[in-house]
């Protein structure tokens, strides 16, 4: 098999072929799908590694005084040789990997072959394609969580055990120094736990990276504002307490830590910073001044981590392995998201170059990941099915007027881009609005002139008189509230996203198939554009495949926005990337059969390439890091020496034989709302078809899943049952 390894003498690096281990009882064998190379720990040891000796033990005083005590003990003959001996061979690197059990030692009943593990230990949890791992130092991957995003076990539970050597409660307030990898997960676990975050690091990337995971606040160690936001959401009187998660010779941390805290707060040294505590500051405020240490208790003791004997619960609560599995359980749950803060991912055998990169500065990362060959689970090619939409086409329904619509939600969207259009349609009546919160809906009914508000859904979903509901709710719920409505044979107009995970999904067919309802349509306007819909007749039939290129320059989101909620709302490409799948699959007359992602780390921009049946394939860039001055959506459409050109909905043109230019539209850019409402109203009052078939707005949505699926586990998603 193969290993990293590292000369700590020469500073070598290299990829050897070393024996593989055997599996001894009390552990598993397991076979890595992905390592994580610790960007503070392991560059650390590279860097320390291409020192002079000198430089070594300048770096390394605790070790000069071991040498010292061997001199004494042994003579410095015998202690030469042991140090050079120890200096000239070589170490493993690594200390937290995810992969599947390949061999089951005795003793070990919690596990089978096959299973997927996250690993910890640097004896344990090597970058090598097959590690032997004991008991303690494994835990299982819970359902739903992706191999590479549980190879941060092990630095999800140092965070982990920082924080909760912190003793953090409901409502303080707390000081991050540091956000590199560890630091941003200890925002995030912070967060969690109820706790407001400002966050402090040189790096601006960083700082908006953590205030995109939840902290407050954020800004430069010297920046004015970390010390206004700490005052403002203390009122003067200082965090709680300080997480120290740097590294760096500069004693700096420690003494914001003293000037931010509050009087008796709590210190918690995490990272490897220097410490020389300034004593009248941690005196006069009587500071508590506390270590964390690695993964938590169990940590070098050979009885727990060799031997396998576990500490009782009502003694220690939380041990290594304890956190390591509640760490997973919170990734699994979406309370925790790691994704955002993979950098780079690069294939085992190019481990050499990717350390160098790391080292040369030339790679960047936050974090970066090894994947393994022949790793044993689905991840190479993932798959996310495209369900079969079961159910007998509906009945045709008689014509009637008015067609009597209620509301589910009336926020910004509902109340800018929907009800303006249908206040406006004759045989259209505004029945009821409902919304959580009695004022909200007063404000629809008084603007709109709905003949009912109520917070009521029920009311609604029994009320025989009304024809179709819109469901413009926030993104977690448009699953089950379309669900319901479908369920009680009512049409329904959801916007995008239909739904958020491939269960939701099923939950929804499921209903059409239960109810015979497949009255649905999804918000997907794009393909209604007037403009858009003039250029592809233009464009006309094409008998070659096609490439298309649709550039989104979304922007930033406003601080506080809840689109930023992922854990409960999803990413934002999950939120509205539906609209650009399925303005792809229109001008391409066909579902994708493929999605591949990726997306670099500190940021939400991603690259989605979709592949076609006919070997067409659609590749949209969603970028948030463009200049705000530049036009929103782009879009080019090349096939059979021709092409079609989309500026951002206000103007379009095709080159062919012929070419055509639209004329420029005014300011106001008519995206398909109001021919998408005049289109689904018409369905509703004539019981004709509904505008998209619902075989295509299943096959958008599997698409849009497709693409989290895609960049969790590296690879293209194949599209089971596309068409």
């Amino acid at each position: 098999m193969k290993q990293v390894v590292q000369n700590y003498k020469s500073g070598e690096l290299a990829v050897l072929d070393v024996p593989v281990p055997g599996c001894k009882p009390g552990g598993v064998l397991v076979r890595s799908a992905y390592s994580l190379i610790s960007t503070g720990t392991e560059l650390m040891k590279v860097s320390e590694a291409g020192m002079s000796m000198l430089g070594k033990a300048r770096s390394r005083p605790d070790q000069v005084a071991k040498v010292m005590q061997s001199v004494a003990t042994n003579g410095v003959p015998a202690t030469y040789r042991k140090v050079m001996g120890k200096l000239d061979s070589y170490t493993p690197l690594g200390y937290s990997l995810c992969g599947v059990v390949e061999q089951v030692g005795a003793g070990v009943d919690d596990v089978k072959v096959g299973d997927l593990v996250a690993c910890a230990g640097n004896e344990h949890a090597l970058h090598a394609e097959l590690n032997w791992v004991p008991k303690n130092l494994y835990a299982p991957v819970p359902d739903g969580l992706a191999p590479r995003h549980a190879a941060f076990g092990t630095v999800g539970s140092i965070a982990m055990q920082g924080v909760r050597q912190g003793e953090p409660q409901l409502g303080e307030v707390a000081l991050v120094i540091g956000l590199g990898l560890i630091g941003q997960l200890v925002v995030q676990l912070l967060t969690a736990s109820g706790v407001r975050v400002v966050g402090v690091d040189p790096d601006p990337a960083r700082c908006e990276l953590a205030e995109r995971l939840g902290a407050a606040a954020c800004g430069d160690p010297e920046s004015a504002a970390v010390e206004a936001a700490v005052a403002e959401l203390t009122d003067g009187h200082g965090v709680d307490q300080v997480y120290l998660a740097a590294g760096g010779g500069s004693n700096q941390p420690v003494e914001l830590a003293a000037r931010l805290c509050r009087d008796r707060g709590r210190v918690v040294d995490i990272g490897k910073c220097r410490l020389d505590l300034p004593w009248n500051a941690y005196y006069e405020k009587e500071l508590d001044v506390r270590f964390s240490r690695s993964y938590g208790p169990g940590r070098y003791d050979p009885a727990y981590e060799l031997e396998g004997r576990d500490y009782p619960i009502g003694y220690v609560r939380w041990t290594e392995r304890r956190n390591l599995a509640c760490f997973l359980d919170l990734a699994a749950r979406g309370k925790v998201d790691v994704e955002p803060l993979i950098s780079h991912v690069a294939d085992f055998d190019d481990a050499v170059e990717t350390y160098r990169s790391l080292k040369d500065g030339d790679l960047k990362a936050i974090t970066a990941l090894f994947r393994y060959p022949e790793q044993g689970v689905e991840t190479e090619s993932p798959v996310v099915a495209v369900p079969t939409v079961n159910v007998k086409p509906s009945p045709a329904r008689s014509a009637k007027t008015p067609v009597r619509l209620a509301f589910v939600g009336a926020g910004n969207y509902a109340t800018s881009m929907l009800l303006p259009h249908l206040v406006q349609r004759d045989g259209v009546e505004l029945a009821t609005v409902v919304t959580t919160t009695a004022l909200s809906a007063a404000n629809a009914q008084r603007k709109f002139g709905f003949a009912e508000a109520t917070t009521d859904l029920d009311a609604v979903l029994g009320d025989k008189s009304i024809d179709a509901v819109f469901v413009v709710t926030r993104h977690s719920s448009h699953a089950d509230l379309t669900r319901q409505a479908l369920l009680a044979g009512k049409t329904v107009f959801v916007e995008k996203p239909l739904a958020l995970t491939e269960d939701e999904l099923a939950g929804v067919l499921a209903a059409v198939e239960e109810s015979g309802n497949d009255r649905l349509q999804v918000g997907f306007n794009r393909r209604f554009a007037p403009l858009l819909q003039e250029a592809k007749q233009r464009f006309g039939a094409r008998t070659g495949p096609a490439s298309l290129r649709y550039l989104v320059n979304a922007g930033r989101l406003q601080h506080g926005s809840w689109y930023l909620q992922q854990g409960t709302e999803g990413s934002r490409f999950a939120g509205e990337g539906g609209h650009f799948i399925d303005t792809a699959s229109w001008l391409l007359d066909a579902d994708p059969e493929s999605v591949y992602a990726v997306a670099p780390a500190g940021n939400e921009d991603l690259q989605v390439v979709l592949g076609y049946p006919d070997g067409s394939t659609a590749t949209i860039s969603y970028v948030t890091t463009g200049a705000p001055g530049f036009p929103k959506e782009t879009l080019d459409l090349v096939a059979d020496g021709k092409v079609l050109r989309l500026d951002d909905f206000v103007r379009a043109s095709v080159y062919g034989r012929k070419r055509w230019v639209s004329s420029r539209l005014p300011k106001a850019r008519d995206k398909g709302q109001n021919a998408e409402l005049a289109a689904f109203i018409k369905a509703v009052r004539t019981g004709g078809p509904m505008p998209v078939p619902l075989e295509s707005l299943v096959a958008t949505t599997a698409a849009t899943l497709a693409v989290q699926a895609g960049l969790a586990g590296g690879a293209p998603v194949t599209l089971a049952g596309a068409r």
